[in-house]
């Protein structure tokens, strides 16, 4: 199965309706800076989230370990592989989250889809704009007959029990 067809586009800049002038951009390297404070910011709860999955953000993460990830995340967005998009501040001076979009590691999707924002955006309006834009966003402007959206339509602990795509 090819998970995105050879001549598809990603978006690169897309703004969050209703996100107070939010925008979602592909993540770099160059982001390092402002995601290491964003991710050890609100480590312990991203790691109640994605650490049992993802392994994801360790309590030692260094700003270099950091780095390697982000550049390691830029390649595989440069070659189709996944996709992380960091969610810019209006003022493109933070980095207030990410949105994942990637390969299905378990049965029945097409794609995987998550995101988070720092703790001080929990329950804010940013949040409810990426909630009810991200899974429209997908719908609109992506390849995928069916997307999964962890941690809103299936639990991290209901996707890890999913049987693995074989």
């Amino acid at each position: 199965m090819t998970w995105l067809p050879h001549d598809f586009v990603h978006p690169l800049h897309i703004d969050i309706p209703d996100g107070g002038g939010h925008r979602l951009r592909p993540i770099s390297g160059g982001d390092a800076p402002l995601d290491y404070p964003a991710v050890m910011g609100s480590r312990e709860r991203l790691w109640s989230i994605f650490g049992p999955a993802w392994q994801w953000p360790p309590a030692t993460m260094s700003y270099e370990a950091n780095l390697a990830d982000l550049e390691r995340h830029a390649a595989e967005i440069d070659a189709h592989e996944s996709f992380n998009y960091t969610i810019e501040s209006a003022d493109r001076t933070a980095l207030r989250g990410c949105v994942y979009i990637d390969p299905p590691e378990k049965q029945g999707a097409d794609a995987e889809v998550s995101w988070w924002v720092v703790d001080d955006e929990v329950g804010g309006a940013l949040e409810r704009a990426l909630d009810a834009f991200v899974p429209r966003w997908i719908a609109e402007d992506w390849p995928f007959e069916q997307p999964r959206f962890i941690g809103r339509d299936v639990t991290w602990d209901e996707w890890l029990r999913l049987p693995d795509r074989s």
